[in-house]
């Protein structure tokens, strides 16, 4: 456009020779393309700094959850109580989940990074419906892998919730075996849910920068399947935290009220034992309470965004602008998620019994060393106070 407006705008036509117009004409369009491949190339290839930020994370999260994992064993070995061996069973699974989630999808995004992304015809054939086996691997591990811990979190909430608000039904109900049973059948479901596109039910692509692969949400041609699909994975993952956020409003309220309802009384066997199970209770809701709040945290705008996304290009009406505003935010979030399996053993690291005893006892002091300063220094201001106004002083 400018070339054109430039030479429109220079004379006559017949003020130029023809064939060297041409040439010039010819040489400004090849490097304007060269330019414009250079610039497309740059926007697709990830930064520089993609393969050492997930070497890093990759790094991190590895060491957190192997921490957190012999943390959990060990406590697990010494645990009598069932109602904590469950919740121990549960929060082992759980790391263990994150801990391979982290390491099979992170393997692969860096074997992409260091490769340089994949080359324009791969995108172009997944995008077609192609079947790419290592992006369906890629992206069906996220899906599974970004599921397991969602569920796990919402059945951690609502066996929490049973124990709290119903003691005997849940030492009925709740045992080892059963337990596993839970356990199975999440990883079941989310490997169906991950499965489905092998049955033609959604598909999954690479999304920009092209160094990852997920459920098609951004897309020309966009169908029902995949919509459906997408809102298959939303819905699930908002419906496992809309769940676990009230199951842990239940737990919270039900031993903040039994809290205020207990009477000072003699200290006796029984009562000891049911102050250990009472701070056993308080110490597994409040790691489940961080556990949902970095979940919701860390998975609610891919979630949010993914939905979102897939609607609108389902409708057709994103434009080249919101194209890549979408592709933004779309990466933010699974950036986001990721650190999620990377949050989690370090809630439970840092929000267990001993470590919340520690800093209650740490603030207690501060809190008596402040009240007797406070004291100290009433005191003194009274006696100088009445030494003022007695009679001796007036005197």
């Amino acid at each position: 456009m400018l070339a054109m407006n430039h030479y429109n705008l220079s004379g006559p036509p017949g003020a130029l020779d023809p064939l060297s117009n041409l040439s010039q004409w010819d040489t400004e369009m090849v490097e304007m393309e060269s330019l414009a491949h250079q610039g497309n190339l740059t926007s697709d290839r990830p930064m520089s700094g993609g393969p050492i930020a997930a070497a890093l994370s990759m790094t991190l999260g590895v060491i957190s959850n192997i921490v957190a994992l012999f943390i959990l064993a060990n406590a697990y070995s010494h645990q009598r109580r069932r109602s904590k061996a469950t919740f121990l069973l549960f929060a082992s699974s759980l790391v263990l989940t994150d801990f391979f989630g982290h390491i099979i999808p992170g393997v692969l995004v860096l074997r992409l990074y260091l490769s340089g992304g994949v080359f324009p015809e791969a995108v172009a054939a997944s995008s077609n419906g192609s079947t790419d086996p290592m992006c369906q691997f890629l992206g069906g591990s996220m899906v599974f892998f970004g599921l397991c811990p969602l569920f796990l979190g919402c059945a951690m909430a609502a066996e929490r919730c049973l124990g709290v608000t119903q003691p005997l039904l849940h030492s009925s109900l709740v045992t080892t075996t059963r337990t596993k049973l839970s356990l199975s059948g999440i990883w079941l479901v989310a490997l169906c849910v991950a499965l489905l596109p092998c049955f033609q039910l959604g598909s999954y692509t690479y999304q920009h920068p092209n160094s990852w692969c997920f459920i098609k949400v951004l897309a020309n041609d966009t169908q029902e399947a995949d919509v459906a699909f997408v809102t298959l994975f939303s819905g699930l993952g908002l419906t496992s935290l809309g769940v676990a956020l009230v199951c842990n409003t239940i737990s919270g309220l039900t031993l903040v009220l039994a809290r205020l309802r207990r009477r000072p009384s003699g200290y006796s066997s029984s009562h000891s034992h049911r102050s250990v199970a009472k701070s056993h209770d308080i110490e597994m809701v409040v790691q489940l309470v961080g556990i949902m709040v970095t979940s919701c945290i860390c998975w609610s705008p891919l979630l949010i965004f993914g939905l979102m996304s897939v609607m609108r290009s389902y409708r057709g009406s994103i434009d080249k602008a919101d194209m890549a505003t979408y592709e933004t935010l779309n990466l933010m979030g699974v950036r986001l998620a990721s650190w999620n399996q990377i949050l989690d053993p370090w809630v439970y690291i840092l929000l267990r019994r001993a470590v919340l005893r520690k800093i209650y006892l740490i603030t207690k002091c501060q809190a008596d060393l402040n009240g007797s300063v406070l004291r100290r220094w009433e005191g003194n201001s009274f006696q100088s106070k009445s030494s003022e106004n007695s009679p001796v002083n007036r005197i």
